[in-house]
């Protein structure tokens, strides 16, 4: 490896987002990039799949600033992702909500990318929800404390840690993961043998992504230093319920029908997190048109030319949704 190379330093490498970020690396040998891969378990088999492939694999967890700090030394650049949904101790679920979790991970992050000098840091984030949820006659019930749409909030609140350190930041707003579809989000089999696509999204677009362009699209970034400082909102596709729909029907080669649903009557029904999606869904309908707008899909793909629109994705992974 040439020491010529820029080293990245990846939190969460063996996961969704930084895991794509990653294999973006290590597919680039020629590239002007190194992989420095974060996992709390070096020892674990995607681990050891990312050491076979040229990543240095060093244990680092978020929860303690001081892995974190050492984990960065001499790099030039660090991803960081917070995973909201981690399963947790029942004692640090009872210590913390899981908003108070991400807020402080981030900030141990960010105190260690000032100490370490990193040149270049992209935070992956999202929206804050409260100033479109949080008043009127379609507010929505707060979680949490005050948050309407925690994973998203939390993150949001997030960003001004970074920018209080002093530390050159790109904020990456994601987006839906094209993957719910696979977990509880896709079409359903009915009693009647039809299969429906059963979202609170009324005629609204819905912006979404594969997470592996997640990372892909992050290393378009590091490649545009120029960047730092910014806010860069990504997505692969926009496409309203109905469309959706009409994706599902040609990848499965079935007719898949959109039965658009009330908030309250997905509230009752979502099988997880059930306020939490809820108020996520409402979310993207009340704030579709900046949501969208603020992810120009030209201009991801400009950063990631690799980018995967619905169609290519779900002809991917077409035989998972048939199973």
């Amino acid at each position: 490896m040439s020491e010529a190379k820029k080293t990245i330093a990846v939190v969460g490498a063996t996961g969704s987002q930084g895991g794509g970020l990653a294999r973006a690396i290590l597919a680039d040998p020629d590239g002007p990039f190194a992989l420095r891969a974060l996992t709390r378990d070096a020892g674990s088999p995607a681990a050891r799949r990312l050491a076979e492939g040229g990543a240095d694999v060093v244990a680092a967890d978020l929860d303690d600033e001081a892995s974190v700090r050492a984990a960065f030394d001499g790099a030039y650049g660090a991803f960081v992702v917070t995973n909201f949904w981690a399963p947790r101790p029942e004692e640090d679920v009872r210590r913390r909500t899981a908003a108070q979790m991400e807020l402080e991970q981030a900030g141990n992050a960010a105190r260690a990318a000032r100490a370490a000098g990193l040149r270049h840091v992209i935070w992956s984030t999202l929206e804050d929800t409260r100033p479109v949820l949080g008043s009127g006659a379609d507010r929505m019930p707060l979680l949490e404390g005050d948050y309407t749409v925690p994973h998203f909030d939390a993150k949001a609140e997030a960003d001004g840690l970074f920018t209080a350190a002093g530390v050159p930041t790109t904020f990456l707003r994601t987006a839906f993961f094209y993957e719910a579809f696979l977990r509880g989000n896709g079409p359903v089999r009915g009693e009647d043998g039809t299969l429906a696509l059963t979202l609170p999204l009324g005629g609204a677009p819905l912006a979404a992504i594969a997470s592996d362009d997640i990372g892909r699209t992050a290393l378009g970034v590091f490649r545009r230093p120029e960047l730092a400082g910014g806010t860069v909102g990504i997505a692969g596709a926009h496409h309203t319920g109905t469309e959706l729909a009409e994706l599902f029907t040609t990848a499965l080669g079935e007719e898949v029908a959109y039965r658009p649903m009330s908030l309250d009557g997905y509230r009752a029904a979502a099988p997880f997190a059930a306020d939490e999606v809820t108020n996520m869904f409402a979310y993207y309908v009340q704030a579709a048109d900046a949501f969208t707008g603020d992810r120009d899909l030209a201009a991801v793909r400009a950063l990631n030319p690799a980018l995967q629109s619905l169609p290519e994705w779900l002809a991917q992974h077409a035989a998972e949704f048939a199973r």
